[in-house]
């Protein structure tokens, strides 16, 4: 089972990953929305703030989120890192509902190019 300190690591390796992107990647991950995700397996929410391809502000609360992000993740510690890592495909896990994602419909448009 990931640790917290594991998944926090993931999300870094995201967010830089995100920053790096260029094309449709870039514009899609340009939104400026509120954004959390559930550790399902660690009641441990990270929240923060996805603006102009970057993760930012992210920071950690115990059990699931109290606000309501724009977007919304919840998942498992170690789907996060198999996920950021590249081992776990995100629309098959969203699919079979490993991995939930909750947004508005024109965000989720945006961001299926990012899966």
């Amino acid at each position: 089972m990931a640790t917290i300190e594991e998944c926090r690591s993931a999300l870094d390796r995201l967010a830089t990953n995100l920053a790096g992107a260029d094309g449709d990647l870039r514009s899609a991950a340009a939104l400026d929305r509120s954004l959390s995700c559930h550790i399902t397996d660690l009641a441990t929410t990270f929240v923060g703030r996805l603006a102009g391809g970057r993760i930012t502000d992210v920071t950690t609360l115990a059990g699931p989120p109290t606000d309501r992000a724009e977007i919304r993740l919840s998942m498992t510690g170690d789907d996060l890192v198999a996920l950021v890592d590249g081992e776990l495909n995100f629309a098959r896990a969203w699919a079979s509902g490993r991995v939930n994602l909750e947004a508005g419909f024109r965000d989720l448009l945006r961001l299926r190019k990012l899966l």
